[in-house]
């Protein structure tokens, strides 16, 4: 479980990103978190993966103290092109990071080319990032995630540099890594029908700096599709929700969110009832 509390960071020139952040995040969750431009959301993925200290508040994960980079955690970012080492072949580059748990050189191959045929590059080993698109070279950075097998995956606007069918796909495939390796997964996007699309919930952070301004459950099915799923009223609603809460809107006080309305819905066809 990643837990945070409490969590503020100013920089150097006094800017204050995040004030006072609470936030919870269960195993196994793919949890979105969207908010206005500048708002923080990457200040907040950079702390939570070890990257900057903040000053202020805590983070664990599953009870132990983030001060540095977690053994356990793994990092996809948006400019594949520069996570990437151009010099090695994609194998190589998938088994990279399996150098700091002590795998044997076979070990380090069989686990890449495990991750490569997951992401649906079983062929791309022996080929070098550049000889790849865009869409490829992202999914060679998710594989490399993969490959680590870590409890916590960050992906800090993944798709954002990518043309839209090619998002697309890559939005089905976080969603097939995740109904497989059942990790927690933290997604920060910018894309609104993203976040409802591939998130378990959505957390919405309001104006720098950044304090959560809405926790809506998505409780669509867990099996989606781009079509069909997009054409649902509860995700329609829910994206225009969260599209308002975005632009500095408030939830109506007591309003039930469309998210958890969708989730109870759903566990009444699940258990074979009817709703009222």
């Amino acid at each position: 479980m990643l837990q945070i509390t409490g969590l503020t960071h100013s920089y150097a020139d006094g800017h204050k990103a995040i004030d006072g952040l609470d936030l919870t995040v269960p195993d196994g969750q793919l949890l979105s978190i969207v908010g206005p431009s500048g708002c923080g959301k990457s200040t907040l993925l950079r702390a939570i993966a070890g990257l900057i200290r903040p000053t202020g508040g805590r983070i664990t994960l599953d009870g132990k103290p983030i001060n540095g980079v977690p053994d356990d955690l793994a990092v996809v970012f948006q400019d594949y092109s520069r996570s990437l080492f151009p010099w090695l072949t994609v194998r190589d580059n998938v088994a990279l990071p399996l150098r700091r748990r002590g795998k044997s050189r076979a070990e380090r191959r069989a686990a890449a080319q495990e991750a490569l045929e997951s992401v649906g590059l079983p062929d791309a080993g022996r080929k070098y990032p550049w000889q790849l698109s865009g869409g490829m070279q992202q999914r060679v950075s998710i594989a490399r995630a993969l490959a680590f097998r870590p409890s916590l995956m960050l992906m800090d606007e993944p798709f954002g540099s990518v043309d839209a069918q090619t998002r697309e796909d890559l939005e089905d495939l976080v969603l097939q890594v995740h109904r497989t390796e059942k990790m927690t997964i933290l997604l920060v996007t910018h894309d609104i029908d993203e976040s409802v699309y591939v998130g378990d919930r959505v957390v919405v952070l309001n104006k720098s700096p950044a304090r959560v301004h809405a926790d809506l459950p998505v409780g669509l099915p867990s099996v989606r599709d781009q079509i069909d799923t997009r054409s649902l009223p509860e995700f329609i609603q829910l994206r225009a929700e969260i599209g308002r809460l975005v632009r500095g809107g408030a939830r109506e006080p007591g309003a039930e969110p469309v998210g958890a309305q969708a989730a109870a819905a759903n566990d009444v066809k699940d258990s074979g009832g009817e709703s009222a």
